[in-house]
């Protein structure tokens, strides 16, 4: 499953990624990854998710994060779910068709693998892409 959590800034994103986070973690058996850019949320997550500084791998592209959650994936096949806050601070292509393009590879590999994703956007869920729109948290 990938999810997507969409608005502008200040719209109440990581409020609802923080709660998502918190389920995730009360009702999976496995493991709970988030990366974001920095550590705003150290004190906003329960201690059992593993929370990850992207800033410290200097992430950048699509192909870069498809790398970086792969090797997550196998290094610890026991993570169920991964949330990635502030998407578009960790990835600096912000084109709709790129965009378009990695949701596309992180459904497959969802699916394939067993793990949730759930992402947020800093961008009006208005404007998203048709192939995505059906993704969006409401």
């Amino acid at each position: 499953m990938v999810k997507l959590i969409m608005g502008e800034k200040g719209s109440g994103k990581t409020k609802i990624l923080v709660d998502r986070v918190i389920e995730a973690i009360n009702k999976e058996d496995g493991d709970v990854v988030v990366i974001e850019r920095g550590r705003e949320l150290t004190y906003n997550i329960p201690y059992s998710a593993r929370l990850i500084d992207a800033s410290v791998y200097d992430i950048g592209s699509y192909e870069f994060l498809k790398g970086f959650l792969c090797g997550l994936h196998s290094g610890n096949y026991d993570i169920a779910h991964i949330f990635v806050e502030n998407f578009f601070k960790i990835v600096n292509d912000k084109s709709e068709d790129s965009l378009v393009a990695f949701i596309t590879w992180l459904k497959s590999f969802s699916e394939n693998e067993h793990i949730d994703f759930v992402l947020s956007l800093s961008t009006d869920s208005g404007s998203a892409p048709e192939a995505i729109k059906d993704l969006i948290i409401d």
